[in-house]
């Protein structure tokens, strides 16, 4: 906008004001700076000389104001710039009429005479003064500001769910690493703003709560408490009751692990604390986030079943890896964000519809629900139509697109490249032998255990035989030393790949990641290193497990990414799957085959994310002919119902959901073409 003003010398002098307004529910957040460009006066600069009250009340008679309505500030003056009227006074509430049915519950958790008799709450918010329906939630402008397309699109679609007459809950189903915790970071400080009364409750994996809480001071507008039971320290029930309370008397955000959600709903105990903890956490909610949301899929845990209880409507699931298992699994959650979702009549109608489509021929499963999941993942499993294939996808994507919002990562396209290999290696004589009296045993997970250790070397098996499953989780550095006295390195052939890999990743001044699900074959490979390299950790080594804590989990991301010593990172996939970013390597193994796909793609999106300066090279390391090499091909097979799913489209082709097989010697690495690292390949593919 701009001011006019007679100097004191006869000229004109000429100011323009840049105005910035943002309005929020709270009181509003403004600045405003400037400089403009006199025909006599020269240059004035307003932050250092502001324009004294009586020269804008001047400047404002002189105008003859001609009102328009601009969309983010209101009516404004189209050749002064003033404001007659703010956008907050014209467009935040848009009152109910009276014809208008919407639904309103008390909340009984509170004392009704602690409450201003126009006091009312509509899905846990409490309201005062007016039944109104908030017409708009808009993201703040510094948000906006860094907010890429796919996160507008989905806080858009967070208010299609969120904020309505109707609220419900919504799955945003966006790939690791594209930012899922800014966006509803930004959601629901811009909800609190409209809301102040609102209580967002936030449960994760407790692993991430320190990711969680520094990415919420980075990007607040205002100063929001943020409480959880750690940092407080509450133990017990009449601890937690005090960090609920605060919670419900304030301004302010709960997070919550899993466990720690469901044992307090789940507790059995029948004292007044402990009910009072339950109510609380049952019926102050207004808004409930789910991070890492795949975890409650499994309708027989504790977690699941009570989430459903939490009574509002407003429930947010945010996972990058929404298929894990099976689609019952994915209809298990939508069937938490929307109790029943699957009883829709419009879901119904498209169920019956899949059913009449499909060859039902291997479907065993009995109950029409059941055998429409069944039916599903035999289709996009084994069906060899294609075409029939993708009308069930267009049908469940027809199913679920008012609650399912999936962005498949097409920024990751910005960056330098990923190439996914799985590699399948020969075992060594004395391994193959080892195999034979592996498969003897009856027990699927000792198989895959006992496995995970023998592929890598032979000799790691004979501990575990002695060892207890207490020492298998934490071993001894001591005892894997003496182990490592009398190991012939070429007798494992995922230990000669390792070590083979990483001298050229040193070579090449690339950093290595190694990702397993047992940690007696990381302790393994680690120890290998100071032996063989005389490296130390904490400078060239780094290692993170269930039992790292957020500092040192912390700390080990920061110094292997910006240390320049730093070589290796050993880290347990799980440990290891959510919420860490680990973008100063550029060459990944996978050390043994988990049976959930999506938690080896989770692995890999740490180093292959935003920040990720380099072309990331993943080896997925399989010993063929082996028990392992079966779990890798139903594996397979899962990722490929994922990706159908949700990343088809009309340029696909068919090939493009199955693995490819590729030459060795010409397959594009340099590394994997090299006569040490190719010697003991048996098969190589690539996604």
């Amino acid at each position: 906008m701009w001011w006019w003003w007679w100097s004191s010398g006869g000229g004109v002098v000429v100011v323009e004001l840049v105005v910035v307004m943002w309005w929020w529910r709270s009181g509003g957040d403004g600045g405003s700076g400037g400089g403009g460009a006199g025909g006599g006066g020269g240059v004035v600069d307003t932050t250092e000389d502001p324009l004294p009250d009586e020269l804008v009340r001047e400047g404002l008679d002189e105008c003859d104001h001609t009102f328009v309505l601009k969309d983010d500030l209101g009516y404004v003056c189209r050749i002064c710039g003033v404001i007659q009227r703010g956008i907050e006074t014209i467009i935040e509430y848009q009152y109910a009429k009276g014809t208008r049915t919407t639904r309103t519950y008390w909340y009984e958790g509170r004392s009704t005479k602690d409450m201003e008799p126009t006091e009312i709450l509509r899905d846990g918010v409490k309201l005062s003064g007016q039944d109104f329906i908030v017409s708009e939630i808009s993201v703040h402008p510094r948000h906006r500001k860094q907010m890429k397309p796919h996160q507008v699109a989905g806080f858009n679609f967070l208010l299609s769910n969120l904020v309505a007459e109707n609220p419900g809950g919504c799955i945003m189903a966006h790939a690791p690493g594209s930012g899922k915790t800014f966006m509803i970071i930004s959601f629901i400080q811009s909800f609190l703003a409209k809301y102040p009364n609102a209580r967002p409750l936030v449960v994760l994996p407790r692993g991430i709560l320190a990711i969680w809480k520094k990415e919420f001071q980075r990007w607040q507008i205002e100063e929001i408490p943020l409480y959880d039971f750690y940092s407080a320290r509450a133990d017990n029930r009449s601890q937690q009751l005090e960090v609920l309370k605060k919670w419900e008397d304030h301004k302010s955000i709960l997070f919550l692990g899993y466990k720690q959600f469901s044992s307090i709903v789940c507790d059995n105990e029948t004292n007044k604390t402990s009910a009072t903890c339950q109510e609380l956490l049952l019926t102050c909610p207004s808004i409930l986030i789910l991070d890492e949301g795949h975890t409650p899929r499994n309708e027989d845990t504790d977690v699941l079943n009570s989430l459903k209880k939490v009574q509002t409507p407003r429930k947010v699931v945010l996972s990058g890896t929404l298929y894990q298992n099976h689609v019952k699994e994915v209809f298990n959650i939508f069937d938490l964000v929307r109790p029943k979702f699957i009883r829709w009549d419009t879901s119904r109608a498209i169920m019956r519809r899949i059913l009449s489509r499909v060859s039902r021929k291997n479907v065993k499963a009995k109950g029409l629900e059941n055998a429409f999941y069944e039916a599903v993942e035999c289709t996009l499993q084994k069906e060899d139509d294609f075409k029939r294939k993708i009308s069930v996808i267009q049908d469940l994507r027809e199913m679920t697109s008012k609650v399912l919002h999936f962005y498949k990562g097409d920024f990751l396209d910005e960056l330098p490249g990923l190439v996914d290999f799985t590699v399948l290696l020969d075992l060594s004589p004395r391994q193959k032998l080892e195999v034979e009296d592996l498969k003897k045993i009856g027990k699927k997970f000792k198989i895959s255990s006992d496995g995970s250790a023998l592929y890598v070397h032979p000799q790691l098996r004979y501990p575990l035989k002695k060892s207890s499953s207490r020492e298998r989780e934490r071993p001894d550095d001591t005892e894997m030393d003496q182990l490592l006295e009398k190991v012939e390195v070429r007798e494992g052939v995922k230990a000669k790949f390792f070590l083979n890999l990483l001298g050229l990743c040193e070579s090449g001044g690339e950093k290595l990641l190694v990702f397993s699900q047992y940690l007696q074959p990381l302790k393994f490979l680690e120890r290998l290193v100071v032996k063989v390299k005389g490296w130390s950790l904490g400078k060239e080594i780094f290692v993170i497990t269930g039992d790292s804590n957020s500092e040192n989990r912390e700390w080990s991301m920061d110094c292997f990414n910006t240390s320049a010593d730093a070589r290796v990172f050993f880290g347990s996939i799980k440990a290891c799957g959510e919420g860490i970013s680990l973008v100063g390597a550029s060459r990944i193994i996978i050390l043994d085959v988990h049976l959930n796909p999506s938690v080896t793609r989770q692995a890999i999106g740490r180093a292959f994310r935003p920040g990720q300066l380099k072309k990331v090279y993943t080896y997925r390391l399989v010993a063929a002919d082996s028990p392992e090499e079966e779990d890798h091909s139903t594996c397979s097979k899962k990722e490929s119902i994922s990706k159908m799913w949700f990343e088809w489209n009309e340029c696909c082709g068919h090939k493009e959901f199955e693995m490819q097989s590729v030459n060795v010697n010409n397959c594009g690495d340099l590394f994997l073409e090299s006569p040490k690292l190719s010697e003991d390949v048996k098969a190589l593919y690539k996604w």
